[in-house]
């Protein structure tokens, strides 16, 4: 048996200041550990809802499309010429949270390697990524990189901040007149999904120019991390929290952090580097969680929140449960996506920590 002194806990993630490239920003634009090896064939639509078996066609028809643009030529891509086709520039995935969006997207990323375009021809990242990639490299020289892309994949399109919205829908906008082909996905409001296409139609909005170009695929379902699976644990005593991570993850790698000491860190380091953050990490022992009630920071940890979930990371806590860590004015107002996502990711999380259960 391995002994702890051989696994001692590394250095907490309020100790870190990890140092980003640009170059590591762009390395950083493919699927995450979690979807480094989906694909249509391993996608299981659900029976009662059929909507997501002809989302998995759709997007395998599409991928057949990517690529298409290097057979008109340079002169074609340089005058956004695109081969006589009907098929759409960008296609927009629009469902609640759960249902497997991002799986799908991941599977059109590596269906266009399937069929021949590198990696260096592909690009996939959250919006908040991109976002952050136009901040270090600027907005220009941002579009001139990715538009020698021949796909670029946006998880979780964000239509809550106007800012951010406006600046990717102008990225989309010269990328599609570059012939880049696009693809996005974005949740469905928890309480909207009986009202039609609620997101789809902020989405198609807010890209006017853009909208007629774009094919939009609804996808129903429940959030398959809690299908039929027991609710979340209830949290640990904080005394016990280092000794059930041992006794349960000796050969992992565990990293144990102060709540209050780490959400002080978290805003004084910049989202773009929360990747590198918890870089190594497999298991995450969090003491004395508390209800966020600064909108700033709450919006920080869902970043973290969203990099624990693609690296797979177990989380073991103590304090309340992730179903409270965000104010109920929170998870009811303008950026209350974001937070039911977190919550579904940090709950699955911890189920995989405290449960023995597979993070869905």
């Amino acid at each position: 048996m391995t002994s702890t002194a051989e696994h001692s806990p590394a250095a907490p993630l309020a100790e870190r200041r990890p140092q980003v490239t640009v170059d590591d920003l762009l390395a950083g634009l493919q699927p995450s550990f979690r979807f480094a090896d989906v694909s249509f064939d391993s996608y299981i639509p659900d029976p009662a809802h059929p909507s997501q078996a002809e989302a998995v066609e759709a997007l395998r028809g599409f991928s057949e499309t990517v690529g298409a643009s290097t057979s008109s030529g340079l002169l074609g891509r340089l005058f956004g010429r695109r081969p006589a086709s009907t098929a759409p520039a960008g296609i927009y995935l629009d469902g609640g949270f759960g249902v497997g969006k991002t799986h799908l997207l991941a599977s059109l990323y590596h269906a266009a390697g399937s069929r021949g375009v590198p990696e260096t021809k592909r690009a996939f990242g959250t919006f908040v990524e991109y976002t952050n990639l136009v901040g270090a490299l600027s907005f220009r020289r941002t579009v001139e990189v990715l538009s020698g892309y021949e796909l670029v994949c946006i998880d979780e399109f964000e239509l809550d901040d106007a800012g951010d919205t406006t600046l990717m829908s102008r990225l989309l906008r010269e990328l599609a007149d570059a012939g880049v082909k696009l693809a996005a996905t974005s949740n469905t409001l928890p309480g909207s999904l009986g009202e039609g296409r609620f997101a789809a139609a902020d989405f198609k909005r807010e890209i006017q120019v853009l909208a007629d170009q774009f094919r939009v695929i609804r996808v129903d379902g429940e959030d398959y991390r809690h299908r039929g699976l027991p609710e979340a644990p209830p949290p640990l005593q904080t005394g016990e929290l280092e000794r059930f991570a041992e006794e349960h993850f000796a050969d992992q790698q565990i990293v144990v952090d102060d709540f209050s000491a780490l959400c002080e860190h978290l805003s004084e380091v910049h989202p773009s580097r929360y990747r590198q953050l918890i870089s190594g990490v497999e298991v995450l022992v969090l003491k004395d969680v508390e209800t966020i009630t600064a909108q700033s920071l709450a919006l920080r940890f869902v970043v973290l929140a969203d990099r624990l979930y693609d690296q797979d990371v177990r989380l073991i806590a103590s304090g309340v449960p992730f179903d409270q860590l965000f104010t109920e004015e929170m998870m009811s107002g303008g950026y209350m996506k974001k937070y039911h996502r977190a919550v579904s990711r940090l709950t699955a999380l911890a189920r995989a920590g405290q449960m023995g259960e597979q993070a869905l």
